[in-house]
């Protein structure tokens, strides 16, 4: 009978998270239990005309039918566990085990939910998300026992593993006149697709299904292959050489997961891919021009601080190395950055780089040797030098980092920089990258600017740019999280100077939060997305980035919530 239920009750492969609930809760995690997920009984008889109940562990849980609990574990898969976690221990978010949700309480629970706050809580209510009758939803599940999602093996890789375009089927050159250094990988998140656009013509060469809310795009070393990721952990290999790029092959590595890479470095290019789950909490290495699994490895261990075992260490941003065949992985909780040398994948070499807590995003400096770690809820930026494979320093900025990748460019007065927002407070940090010309600035934050408020997600520049661009999200306050900021990078102390964005797209109805900017490969355009609601129309805003003035608009039905873009080249060559 148990075993019966429990099934019934399992976390099944269900859409993954939104880009938002990365961001939620921004805040260190507080002391918290740490119980084993139990398996839990049905209810018995209902008090609503036999309508199926669900009966938690705990007594203390408010009552929820068995369609009221699916459909909130949906919701909280989709928004929420991307900052709190499967099981609900907190990251970048607070935790939400059921003995803090309890003390809280449901009113209070409620009006958190549906407000959010400027350190990085969205506002589900009031931004139409969530109606108010999910808001009361979501309230209630989160003082439930949190359902225990199933492990996923290489049986479970290989049963979704499908080459579509076997390789000795596919181009032996290039066969379309699209350029393709100057293409863009544009994620249409609620949609389940990317949108491919020629950032030449600001046309659209294809509509692609993949994986749920793809989190990133990145480019093999050669530029023909291009790997997504969704949030559910479906991974999509797309060949750019086809006369129409399409997907030639396909996996899914997880329940969820954010990362993906390939291989880079001399003698190695294309030859592998590697993708990171956040659950289970492990990566997987593959061939790169197949998808075909290789080798998994846990990351469930130890941390940093305590050396206390935690059972959910997420993986989250990896980069390949420019120096050695080696990738480096951040595993979230633990604070861990493991070396991965993969030339002898039956003899795998890890080296576990200590750095901080809750590791999440972060890029190269100019040099691509030193990789700019975010360890958001410690706010702290680890600085790992690649080539050596060790950690430099650990830097302190401001209240939880998120670059994306950040932002490098020469400050006049303190030489070269790599710059990072963050979603808790209104700063963006500029951090010396140069030990070896400008040495008594490096590794330490020379400068600090004043942005729009809490709730910056991306920032960006690029080697031919003279303007830093910075968006806010996820700042409850429209007017904010409708435009962006943009500062002169050799007139800093000037400040910034606003642009609408969300006024330039012309559309009337809508959040629309504007995020990510990205460069055309040329670094004179930088296109942002306006971001809608799913029945919402959204748009691409394109900024001439000499003048700062509107120079396209890409407005499409098929343009469903474009969040993140990749221009192909930058993407490749980790220009940012």
């Amino acid at each position: 009978m148990i075993s019966r239920n429990f099934k019934r009750y399992r976390l099944t492969a269900l859409p993954a998270l939104t880009m938002l609930c990365q961001l939620a809760f921004a805040q260190a995690p507080a002391a918290h239990g740490d119980s084993t997920i139990r398996e839990y009984e049905s209810a018995g008889g209902s008090p609503l005309a036999n309508v199926p109940m669900r009966q938690d562990i705990n007594p203390l849980a408010p009552k929820m039918t068995e369609a009221e609990f699916d459909k909130a574990k949906r919701i909280f898969f989709e928004r929420c566990a991307g900052c709190h976690g499967v099981l609900r221990k907190g990251a970048t978010g607070k935790p939400l085990t059921q003995d803090i949700t309890l003390e809280k309480g449901l009113e209070y629970l409620k009006v958190f939910i549906k407000f959010g706050s400027p350190g990085g809580m969205p506002n589900w209510g009031t931004s139409g998300v969530l109606t108010d009758e999910e808001v009361d939803l979501m309230a209630r599940y989160i003082q439930q026992t949190p359902p225990a999602p199933p492990e996923f093996g290489l049986k479970e890789m290989q049963a979704s593993w499908k080459v579509t375009v076997p390789v000795d089927q596919r181009p032996k050159k290039k066969m379309n006149n699209l350029n393709l250094d100057n293409l863009f990988s544009v994620t249409l998140r609620d949609d389940g697709k990317i949108a491919l656009i020629d950032g030449d013509s600001k046309k659209i060469v294809n509509i692609l299904n993949t994986g749920y809310a793809v989190h990133i795009s990145r480019m093999s070393a050669s530029g023909r292959y291009m790997f997504v990721i969704g949030r559910d952990a479906k991974i999509n290999l797309i060949d750019l050489w086809m006369e129409k790029p399409d997907t030639v092959a396909e996996i899914k590595v997880g329940m969820e997961a954010r990362s993906v890479e390939s291989s880079k470095a001399k003698g190695w290019e294309d030859k592998y891919a590697i993708a990171g789950t956040y659950w289970p909490p492990q990566f997987v290495i593959m061939d790169g021009d197949t998808l075909k699994p290789r080798k998994i490895v846990s990351t469930r261990g130890m941390t940093v601080s305590g050396q206390d075992y935690h059972p959910e260490p997420r993986v989250a941003a990896i980069v390949a190395s420019h120096f050695k065949p080696e990738f480096f992985v951040n595993v979230k909780e633990t604070g861990m950055v493991y070396s991965v040398d993969y030339r002898d994948l039956n003899n795998l070499k890890l080296k576990m780089i200590e750095a901080a807590p809750f590791l999440h995003d972060g890029g190269f400096e100019s040099s691509h040797r030193y990789f700019m770690d975010a360890a958001n809820a410690s706010n702290k930026i680890a600085v790992i030098d690649t080539k050596e494979g060790e950690l430099t320093k650990l830097v302190d900025v401001g209240k939880t980092p998120h670059p994306g990748r950040g932002a490098n460019f020469v400050d006049p007065k303190f030489g070269p920089v790599w710059a990072t927002g963050h979603l808790g407070d209104e700063s963006i940090s500029l951090i010396g990258t140069d030990p070896k010309k400008h040495a008594d600035n490096a590794w330490k934050v020379v400068r600090t600017l004043k942005g729009q408020g809490g709730g910056s997600l991306f920032l960006k520049t690029h080697p031919k740019s003279k303007n830093l661009w910075v968006d806010t999200t996820l700042n409850p306050d429209p007017a904010v999280s409708q435009s962006v900021a943009v500062w002169d990078i050799n007139n800093l102390e000037k400040g910034s100077e606003l642009i609408p964005i969300g006024e330039w797209s012309g559309i009337k109805d809508g959040p629309k939060r504007i995020v990510q900017p990205e460069y055309n490969k040329a670094g004179d355009e930088v296109w942002f997305s306006v971001w809608n609601g799913k029945d919402q129309e959204s748009a691409i805003v394109v900024v001439d980035d000499k003048t700062r003035k509107l120079k396209a608009v890409i407005r499409d039905p098929k343009l469903v919530t474009p969040t993140g873009k990749f221009n192909v080249y930058n993407t490749q060559h980790d220009v940012y």
